[in-house]
């Protein structure tokens, strides 16, 4: 998850050398919602190239330095899996000549990829045509895409579009371009673990020991957004000490987040059902953090039901 400002250029490698200022390389599992992104980065003023063959990435970042291009979005997939294992000792190149490359990768539950390709009738590009429109066959061809790009997601934000629509994920990913002045981008992000854990987690915490709000009538429909909800868990001392202790974890390690050159990081709070404490946990985190720098809120469950 990275976003490190390009550095100045010391001359040294002459202006042909010198890449574009910003790359955003959007990649991910097929299905995940690449063309969504690339839509998006579009409309926000990047200029786009889909399915480029790794091997011509650097190229292609000379060529648009010299047209004077300030922000590119890449998008690469398996189609090119010859090239991949190349790509992130190319990032790093890249990188130590001043680019200020972004890796993004998207990525859903296999359960949501089936679903997906299910409702467009479309091979997966790993799937042997002879069985294309087997299930069983669909499922081999998504796992083995996963072992082909694993290393490139270690590298990557990851962003878990399982549970979001086309509209959110644009919202999404501008939120997170428009962060890119930040050494490092702190995302807190709301779920329910009935849900699943999100893909896109670094750190995960369960809040279910507090008490829950949903079983007091009056509180059931509102969310941990809403006042009476937050007067309630800020009255639980128990809401207190766990968020300090939160506090203190994050606050101890984010440094070496950041010398490690990650961009995000994304803390994820769960709870049952993902309305009311892991909300509630992420408001209040935001808000002590909020002299940190980039601070990102994602709520997955209320985004969901919008």
């Amino acid at each position: 998850m990275s976003t490190v400002p390009a550095p100045a250029d010391d001359g040294t490698r002459g202006a042909a050398a010198t890449p574009a200022r910003e790359v955003v390389l959007v990649t991910g599992i097929s299905g995940s919602g690449k063309s969504v992104a690339l839509h998006a980065l579009e409309d926000a003023g990047y200029f786009c190239v889909d399915n480029l063959p790794p091997e011509l990435l650097r190229e292609f970042v000379r060529l648009e330095h010299a047209r004077d291009t300030q922000r590119v979005a890449v998008a690469v997939d398996v189609r090119a899996a010859r090239s991949l294992p190349a790509l992130v000792p190319l990032m790093d190149e890249l990188r130590a000549e001043g680019l200020a490359i972004r890796p993004l990768f998207l990525d859903a539950t296999t359960d949501s990829l089936v679903r997906r390709f299910s409702e467009t009738r479309r091979p997966h590009p790993l799937a042997n045509p002879a069985a294309a429109d087997s299930p069983h066959a669909l499922v081999e061809a998504i796992e083995l895409e996963r072992l082909l790009l694993s290393a490139l997601r270690e590298v990557s934000t990851v962003i878990d579009t399982s549970q979001l629509r086309p509209a959110d994920l644009r919202g999404w990913v501008r939120r997170l371009v428009q962060a890119r002045r930040a050494a490092l981008t702190l995302v807190f992000e709301s779920f329910a673990f009935k849900y699943g854990v999100p893909l896109d987690a670094d750190y995960v915490f369960d809040v279910r020991m507090l008490p829950n709000p949903y079983y007091i009538r009056e509180l059931r429909a509102l969310a941990g957004t809403d006042a009476p909800v937050i007067d309630y868990l800020h009255a639980q001392p128990e809401s207190g000490e766990l968020l300090r202790q939160i506090e203190a974890f994050l606050r101890r390690w984010l440094p070496s987040f950041e010398a490690d050159q990650r961009s995000y990081l994304t803390v994820a709070i769960g709870c049952t059902g993902g309305q009311h404490r892991s909300v509630y946990m992420v408001e209040q985190l935001a808000q002590r953090f909020a002299d940190f720098g980039a601070v990102l809120v994602r709520h997955r469950e209320l985004d969901a039901g919008d």
